[in-house]
């Protein structure tokens, strides 16, 4: 049984040199069809293999000290699928933006995959759910205006187009906007490690209990996440608006735990170009969820007391829930 998120938190620091990126490189992962850090297999528990691994293992030299988590923020709308490197985070968080659609943050933490995204715009909630980290990287493409200044005072390194240049590049395989991709090496010189994972998250033995389930689906009012239980591969594999998810290089997206979280969801002070508001996801409080693992779901609790507190899960009787082994999604939803 291990526990992951309780070490010492650590600090971002950036690389001491940057690289233009190689030509035949982009090309390779960046232009028409765009793969997964070069299209690894995947290994029994549904990671990427090879390729995305050795990269994180065999960082760019330099003197950086170990670095927080990066979290990027990803497009999900339909045309921006099939996204690349989601199968290499530690943990991926869906959130309803404007219009009822869907947008995610992944967050990296044992291994950099070769490229992520598409990428796309920060929302407010972001601040607030990543407070949980030590001064994390938040790769974005922007922000609207009024945003911006809030982004900027709040304990984290945000990374844009705008601002590092050399780490995004443009593919051609879908229209803009749905075409930006960060080079994670570009931002930090190494994977931080499990440590820099201080989310409250437990892993372990599953819980007593819990209801056979092999599909569950949260609505939001213009996407859906179907998650199916996949006893062959020990995962729950991933629809999107009832289509498979897959990443660019074909490997199905597939979860090891899934939570949906039952959260408060309310207008904000912003709005998008169109006149939509945008929700705002409080993460800081108390509630319900469902965790579903091992084929079963578990009905539990969530508490986050503070902004800089971890999520800890627990059955009605207070007993901390743990997660399986392997990549987490986490989906918010309306309470």
């Amino acid at each position: 049984m291990t526990t992951v998120g309780m070490g010492q938190k650590t600090r971002v620091r950036r690389a001491a040199a940057a690289v233009a990126l190689l030509a035949a490189t982009v090309t390779v992962s960046l232009a028409a069809g765009c793969t997964d850090g070069g299209g690894p297999a995947e290994d029994r528990h549904g990671q990427p293999t090879t390729s995305e691994q050795n990269e994180s293992e065999s960082p760019r030299e330099n003197s950086a000290d170990d670095a927080s988590v990066l979290a990027v923020k990803i497009d999900n709308a339909p045309a921006a699928r099939p996204q690349t490197g989601l199968n290499a985070a530690d943990i991926v968080y869906a959130e309803q933006v404007e219009g009822g659609l869907s947008r995610l943050m992944a967050v990296y933490a044992t291994k950099l995959p070769k490229a992520v995204g598409p990428v796309r715009s920060a929302r407010e909630s972001d601040l607030e759910l990543l407070r949980q980290f030590e001064r994390p990287t938040l790769a974005f493409s922007g922000a609207q205006g009024k945003l911006l200044p809030l982004i900027n005072k709040a304990p984290l390194d945000g990374e844009t187009p705008g601002k590092v240049p050399d780490a995004y590049q443009r593919a051609a395989d879908k229209p803009t906007p749905h075409n930006l991709y960060l080079r994670p090496n570009k931002l930090l010189a190494h994977a931080p490690g499990a440590d820099a994972l201080t989310t409250g998250f437990r892993y372990g033995s599953a819980p007593a209990g819990g209801e056979p389930e092999t599909s569950r689906t949260v609505r939001y009012p213009a996407a859906r996440f179907t998650f199916t239980w996949s006893a062959d591969r020990g995962r729950w594999l991933v629809s999107m608006d009832g289509t498979p998810a897959v990443t660019t290089d074909g490997m199905r997206m597939a979860p090891a735990t899934v939570v949906v979280q039952h959260v408060k969801v309310r207008a904000s002070a912003f709005h998008d170009f169109l006149g939509n508001n945008t929700p705002y996801t409080e993460t800081v409080g108390s509630g319900t969820a469902e965790v579903l693992r091992g084929g079963r779901s578990y009905d539990v609790d969530w508490k986050r007391p503070t902004a800089t507190d971890g999520t800890e899960f627990t059955t009605t009787d207070g007993t901390p829930v743990h997660f399986a082994e392997g990549q987490v999604w986490v989906v918010f939803t309306k309470a």
